[in-house]
């Protein structure tokens, strides 16, 4: 692994060096690509933690990451309250997300640093962390390695390896097989999940199936928070549907099933949430040449005199399920392969989608078994699925109560990966 690791290096070191044009102009007109850029070289010297106490360490990339293991990172605090606990991301978005949701549970929230060694070790060697925990298929070669010279546990939690990646995965065997080789556990959400990484070299003695975190989720709003929420908005009891996470080429798929219904339910609203900030502008272009009247959250706008709303702000998207009728999840119009349909889900509220879901296949496979989730091949099919939801009481009640059903049958994630670190 040391020959291996040195190659890696000089091939990222020279990579860097050929690219240094590309990686300069794009710290100058990309903000997210600069957040946090020195952090991930290696300057960690702001972190402040109390180096008598065992560190715990988790890693989640981005948004999704950080809500599928909030759960888990508030449980560690309850079984281990005396230990430090540290959390970064990759982006930007993923650090407003933590700092929303964990700040007053984690001791530090920091980026996790570029794959380069010096940077590694810089990490590590602030950090000084006694357990790591990585948030699904996350590998980095340097990093596991450098960890296992330290002799620190490294585990991948909540892991996945969808059947496309799996492919991709496969044709470098030889490359991934030694790296995880340094793990010192490897749990994954599906079965199907730990067969395929253990075909593309994983150690089948340290890869386990332990169910998915997302499963343990919780509602994080009592009933009287719900109602003020739908106060605030002034609903005033009208039926909401809630488009999350659209992305380029969605936006136009849900305005047009929204207008068809609108048609069949003139109290009809929408809440339309864009994955990506930087699309706020594109999509308010949208509902300008749109015959609706819209407004966006950040202004503070209301349904009392609009039909839509575009959901413009970080970290209420989660709660804005608790108010709807039903959700369209978005990326699943595009190759992007779908987003979380359970954050609806946990709410009792059933989602529709369209069929291209395969980051969530397992999940998705879990829930249309019943009529807690609908996939949609196209706009028609989709406005169908819709309308059938908010015309059918008997068939959207089944739809609401085969969510719960399906929380109640698949939890445990949390407490197998708490036994885990305990042991």
């Amino acid at each position: 692994m040391f020959f291996f690791s040195l190659i890696y290096n000089l091939v990222l070191i020279v990579a860097s060096i050929v690219f240094l044009p590309l990686i300069i102009l794009a710290l100058v007109l990309v903000p997210k690509f600069r957040a946090g850029f020195w952090t991930k070289l290696g300057f960690y010297r702001n972190l402040k933690l109390d180096k008598e106490k065992e560190t715990i360490f988790f890693h989640a990339v981005s948004v999704g990451e950080v809500n599928a293991i909030e759960t888990l990172v508030k449980k560690t605090r309850e079984n281990f309250p005396i230990s430090n606990i540290v959390l970064s991301t990759t982006t930007k978005t993923g650090q407003e997300i933590a700092q929303k949701k964990l700040a007053n549970t984690v001791d530090a929230i920091t980026y996790f640093p570029f794959d380069f060694f010096f940077s590694v070790l810089s990490f590590l060697n602030t950090v000084k962390p006694n357990k790591i925990i990585i948030a699904e298929t996350e590998i980095w070669p340097d990093f596991v390695y450098l960890a296992k010279r330290k002799n620190i546990p490294v585990y991948i939690v909540n892991g996945r390896l969808s059947p496309h990646s799996y492919n991709g995965y496969k044709r470098f065997k030889f490359f991934f097989k030694p790296i995880l080789d340094q793990y010192q556990g490897i749990f994954m959400q599906t079965k199907a999940d730990v067969d395929r990484i253990i075909d593309i070299g994983a150690k089948a003695d340290i890869t386990r199936f332990m169910g998915n975190l997302k499963f343990d989720i919780a509602p994080s709003m009592n009933s009287k928070e719900i109602t003020e929420l739908a106060q605030s908005l002034k609903l005033n009891g009208s039926k909401m549907i809630v488009a999350a996470s659209t992305h380029k080429g969605e936006d136009e798929i849900v305005l047009k099933s929204f207008s068809d219904l609108k048609k069949e339910y003139p109290e009809l609203k929408l809440l339309l949430a864009p994955r990506h900030p930087e699309r706020y502008d594109s999509v308010e272009q949208l509902l300008k040449k749109s015959s609706f009247s819209y407004g966006r959250r950040s202004n503070g706008d209301t349904f009392e005199n609009n039909d839509i709303i575009m959901l413009d702000t970080m970290g209420e998207l989660m709660k804005m399920f608790s108010i709807c009728h039903l959700a369209f999840i978005g990326g699943s119009f595009s190759s992007t392969g779908g987003h979380n349909p359970l954050e609806a889900n946990i709410w009792g509220k059933p989602v529709v989608s369209g069929d291209c879901v395969f980051n969530f296949k397992d999940i998705y496979e879990f829930l249309t078994k019943s009529d807690a989730a609908k996939l949609s091949s196209n706009n028609d099919e989709l406005t169908a699925d819709m309308r059938k939801l908010l015309s059918d009481k008997k068939f959207y009640h089944k739809a609401c109560e085969d969510t719960q059903k399906i929380f109640n049958e698949n939890k445990g994630a949390v407490k197998f990966v708490i036994n885990e670190l305990k042991k």
